[in-house]
């Protein structure tokens, strides 16, 4: 996947008749996925200009200049939207950062001892969850509160982590 890239949607599927699209929105504001209006693919091509579109559960339900049948927008069910990252306005607060910013950042314990690597983050519905993968061996969870991970310094890329203890 290109770095210069966020993710921030899903198509979802159809939307009546018309050629409508609903697109699952991982933005904090879903209709900002309209403000952006060209979307890419993850290689960085055109995915589809939205025209218009208005808040849905779950995301949002849009035009887009591609797309004019329900077929179409069917056939568009599971295409990633992603914009580039050079259009989000930077974080304000030091401890303010995008979640992407995260993957690929070294861990290491509040002693410094390495610990892995930020493989992925992912939210079950409880809350984000840090995908830690280790020097050696099977990846494991952490979640993402101030308990469990005291310090993030996006410049020096790394985190501190407290990992839990392990219980069988």
């Amino acid at each position: 996947m290109n770095a210069d890239l966020i993710l921030v949607g899903r198509v979802a599927g159809a939307f009546g008749v018309r050629g409508e699209v609903r697109i699952a929105s991982f933005t904090a504001e879903p209709l900002a996925l309209v403000d952006y209006k060209t979307l890419l693919r993850e290689d960085g091509s055109p995915a589809l200009t939205l025209t218009g579109g208005r808040v849905a559960k779950g995301g949002v339900v849009a035009r887009a200049r591609e797309i004019e049948t329900r077929d179409q927008a069917e056939a568009a069910r599971g295409l990633r939207l992603y914009i580039p990252r050079a259009v989000l306005p930077a974080p304000e607060d030091e401890d303010e950062f995008y979640v992407a910013d995260l993957v690929g950042l070294s861990v290491v314990s509040p002693q410094g001892e390495p610990l892995g690597r930020v493989r992925s983050v992912r939210d079950f519905g409880a809350g984000d969850l840090l995908e830690i993968e280790p020097p050696a061996g099977e990846s494991w969870w952490l979640p993402f509160t101030r308990e469990a991970v005291p310090e993030v310094s996006i410049a020096e890329r790394r985190i501190v982590a407290v990992k839990p203890e392990e219980t069988e």
